[in-house]
């Protein structure tokens, strides 16, 4: 039986894995991918209300996270909520704190705003890691456990550090060309499990012969 992309607990014995999409599911401006998921053993099901930091509706920033993303314990993403007006002289929330008088001002947050968060297919996103507002994370990349990732990763890329920084490239540009072109992740569900072998190998030819 095909797994469902929908069921929460994917493995019924370990519940502190859970599919990201149905979590995600009539909340405002994210989007989640098929079988994307999150581990965490300590209530892994609050993922969007502990991991997912500062995302005001109001704002109007959004979140994907792409299928077949694997996102590990603690992992952070933050979002343009975090930020302070910086116009000013001070940075302080005068505004958003009872008792100042200031008024909030949409327009000047969205302003410096860094706009959307994109977490692309197939990512693997090490513990403790904190995604930054903003960013897009490429395709295939892996972010290194207590990253701060606060560029946009390339698609294939391993980042590492404080900022996060390149390590290295999975595979040469012409391979990681081809993968993108082939983007087995937009497979349909059949077509990926009859060719799960090819795609956990490294038989480039064989995974654009797959049918």
């Amino acid at each position: 039986m095909l797994p469902d992309p929908d069921c929460l607990h994917p493995m019924p014995d370990h519940p502190r894995v859970v599919h990201l999409r149905p979590l995600a599911k009539g909340m405002e401006n994210i989007t989640v991918g098929a079988f994307a998921y999150y581990d965490d053993p300590d209530e892994a099901e609050q993922f969007f209300v502990r991991n997912l930091l500062h995302h005001h509706a109001f704002l109007g920033d959004r979140l994907t996270i792409g299928a077949f993303a694997a996102i590990a314990t603690g992992a952070m993403i933050v979002m343009n909520g975090a930020n302070h007006d910086m116009l000013g002289f001070s940075t302080y929330p005068f505004d958003a704190m009872p008792g100042w008088g200031g008024e909030l001002d949409l327009d000047r947050y969205r302003s410096q705003s860094r706009g959307d968060t994109e977490i692309g297919p197939d990512v693997w996103i090490g513990a403790e890691a904190w995604i930054l507002p903003g960013v897009t994370i490429g395709a295939g990349a892996i972010v290194a456990s207590r990253a701060v990732v606060s560029q946009d990763v390339p698609p294939y890329t391993i980042v590492a550090g404080n900022p996060a920084r390149p390590v290295r490239q999975r595979f040469d540009a012409e391979t990681i060309a081809r993968l993108l072109e082939i983007a087995w992740w937009d497979w349909p569900v059949d077509k990926i499990r009859a060719n799960i072998d090819v795609i956990r190998k490294a038989d480039l030819a064989a995974l654009e012969r797959a049918e």
